[in-house]
């Protein structure tokens, strides 16, 4: 069983859960506008993946962000505070495993391939 972290209307969230569907890959989702983004979650994520990473700098809610709210953003605490206040900014979707270990960030067949072989 895995959890895929996201928000529903994203369209590269939509594609993942259609994809895991077709395959039966046994799923449940965490829907960051209803449940949000714990401390401790977002501590887990930054043990395995760079902040930079976890932060979607190429998508709209980090461009609606002013330049002086995205030049705060300059490190782990930075980018977790945003995080919590903007979840839409967190990369989606992000799906860990039982064990909280980060399976895949992002949607790539090729690596939805490899990940659930």
């Amino acid at each position: 069983m895995f959890v895929l972290y996201g928000i529903p209307n994203c369209n590269t969230v939509k594609k993942a859960r259609t994809w895991l569907d077709e395959r039966g890959v046994q799923y449940t989702f965490h829907d960051y506008k209803k449940k949000g983004i714990s401390s401790d979650k977002l501590n887990a994520w930054f043990q395995q993946l760079p902040w930079e990473r976890l932060v979607n700098q190429a998508g709209t809610t980090w461009k609606a962000l002013s330049d002086e709210e995205k030049a705060s953003v300059k490190d782990q605490e930075s980018a977790a505070a945003l995080m919590q206040n903007k979840t839409s900014v967190i990369k989606r979707p992000l799906i860990e495993d039982t064990t909280g270990k980060v399976i895949t960030l992002g949607f790539s067949e090729k690596e939805f391939e490899e990940a659930f072989a």
